[in-house]
């Protein structure tokens, strides 16, 4: 019905590390190349936890963004942009929330998590409670079809289904419906619309979901009709409501194999990390000073890689050849701890360097990256004033 649509986005931290670029933008890089791809700053996300040190947020925003482009994140595919620069977003944000239950936000499990977890914040605010709401209306509102999320952001995901799907119940009731559904139909030539009310009749009498899948690839393939005569078509497959907000699918990510210097998540709270743009002396100097196997007083000393830290960078860095000489080497005591270190500072260096060079122009020329956020906004906006003409419309806020 709606373009296939990718939708992701990242509170804005500050420079990020190996960590932010395993788990998350290597798979950006690679989705650009696959889908029409928006990625988003969340600075209003920022301050439901943030909001008594704004001051700290619009560094950290031209932080990100340059580790983005240095990544390899290329505004040439996707739509980079930032949330605040997009007011639709909060004005969605209010018309959802007239209709959202109280307790669908209560029930988002990372919501006891972050109390938990920020329990030297005071969290007891409006915005901490909502935000599940907000992250729903960032989607919404592009009509995303795809969020890559992590195993744990899948109940965010199903909370926006439902938001949509309760937003498209009220207010996808358009006078004259059913007529106008059969107006648009005969658009589709005598011998589309026979097939697509036979596929209709099929799934609604019969709960056929072979002919639903056929009747929307029809649809989603015929360039005959406009957007709301496609829309009208959707909604009467399926029951009759016009479909107004697109329910988006969790685009399942594996979660991030990066470890830490010490053997933890790499995390800049455990001061465990490499940042994407760190120079070579620094990166030598971090990793050479690894703890490694506790067992390993001396170098003749036999060790076990299971217990240490240095042989979970080669399992994500080292082929098999390198893993067997390591695993030989640490466990025979015929190579020292440096020997194991010096091929993982070789490959960290290797993949950073690039990204030092990407980030180098938009280091000396900040108006470089201003404008590509700039121009990403303005795209953005374009979609998101698309979505609230029909949003206002379906709400009878369309005052003339």
């Amino acid at each position: 019905m709606f373009p296939e649509r990718v939708l992701s986005g990242m509170r804005p931290t500050g420079s990020l590390h190996l960590g932010h670029y395993h788990g998350v933008l290597k798979n950006w890089v690679k989705l650009q190349s696959e889908f029409p791809c928006l990625f988003f700053v969340a600075d209003w996300h920022a301050l439901t936890t943030h909001y008594e040190t704004p001051d700290v947020i619009e560094k950290n925003v031209w932080d990100m963004v340059i580790d983005w482009l240095a990544a390899g994140v290329d505004p040439s595919q996707a739509t980079l942009f930032i949330q605040s620069r997009v007011p639709e977003h909060a004005e969605l944000h209010l018309l959802l929330s007239m209709s959202t239950p109280l307790g669908w936000l209560e029930r988002v499990p990372t919501y006891k998590d972050q109390q938990e977890k920020l329990s030297d914040k005071d969290l007891s605010t409006y915005g901490f409670l909502g935000y599940p709401l907000l992250q729903s209306a960032d989607i919404l509102i592009y009509r995303a079809s795809q969020v890559p999320v992590g195993e744990d952001q899948v109940p965010h995901i199903e909370m926006t289904r439902e938001v949509a799907r309760r937003f498209n119940h009220l207010y996808g009731r358009e006078v004259g419906f059913e007529e106008k559904a059969l107006e648009a139909a005969k658009k589709l030539g005598n011998k589309r619309m026979k097939l697509y009310l036979e596929l209709r009749d099929r799934y609604q009498e019969q709960g056929d979901d072979e002919a639903l899948m056929q009747a929307q690839a029809m649809l989603g393939d015929w360039q005959g009709i406009s957007l709301g005569d496609r829309e009208r078509l959707f909604g009467y497959l399926e029951g009759g409501r016009k479909i107004i907000l697109a329910e988006p699918k969790a685009l399942l990510t594996e979660a991030s194999k990066m470890p830490g210097l010490d053997g933890q998540k790499m995390s800049k709270s455990y001061n465990n990390t490499i940042a994407l743009r760190e120079d070579d002396a620094t990166v030598t100097q971090k990793i050479r000073r690894m703890p490694t196997d506790p067992s390993r007083v001396r170098r003749t000393d036999a060790g076990d890689p299971a217990r240490c830290p240095v042989w979970q960078l080669h399992e994500v860095y080292s082929d098999e050849n390198l893993k067997d000489w390591a695993s030989a080497g640490c466990k025979s005591a015929s190579i020292g701890c440096l020997d194991c270190k010096q091929p993982i500072i070789d490959a960290v260096i290797r993949e950073l360097t690039p990204m030092r060079e990407r980030a180098q122009q938009y280091i000396d020329d900040p108006a470089l990256v201003k404008n590509v956020i700039s121009d990403g906004c303005e795209r953005a906006r374009e979609f998101a004033q698309e979505t609230m003409r029909d949003v206002r419309e379906a709400m009878g806020l369309n005052y003339s």
